[in-house]
């Protein structure tokens, strides 16, 4: 089984940076694909970013393309999100996910459903 455990959340102010990690145990972790997800009161869990097993390969949501960018360390067992001009919006729990079956080296997963293993989330909050 793996376990994701997700750090760096906060309160920020709007327009300031937060970084999130995940660190990863249990498993492989060099053969995940992962993934990073967030959801706000009331509404459904939402795609922030994703990244292949080796890093090589980002894609980002239309909303945070720009403003966010997702690295890992493999040596480390961790995944990070970089967050950068923060806006009120953003404001979500924010989830690490990993699909522990990726085939290819450059997959990244945009759909929730594509990861089986789930982090317990970190809160992030910003003020206007």
């Amino acid at each position: 089984q793996v376990q994701l455990v997700e750090s760096g959340g906060g309160l920020v102010q709007a327009g300031g940076s937060l970084k999130l990690s995940c660190a990863a145990s249990g498993g492989t972790f060099e053969s995940y694909a992962m993934g990073w997800f967030r959801q706000a009161p009331g509404k459904e869990r939402e795609f922030v970013a994703g990244i292949s097993r080796r890093g090589g390969n980002t894609y980002y949501s239309d909303s945070v393309n720009g403003r966010f960018t997702s690295s890992r360390d493999n040596a480390k067992n961790t995944v990070y999100l970089q967050m950068n001009s923060l806006k009120p919006e953003d404001t979500a729990v924010y989830y690490c996910a990993a699909k522990t079956l990726a085939l290819l080296h450059g997959q990244v997963f945009v759909t929730g459903n594509d990861y089986n293993y789930w982090g317990q989330g970190t809160q992030v909050t910003v003020s206007s």
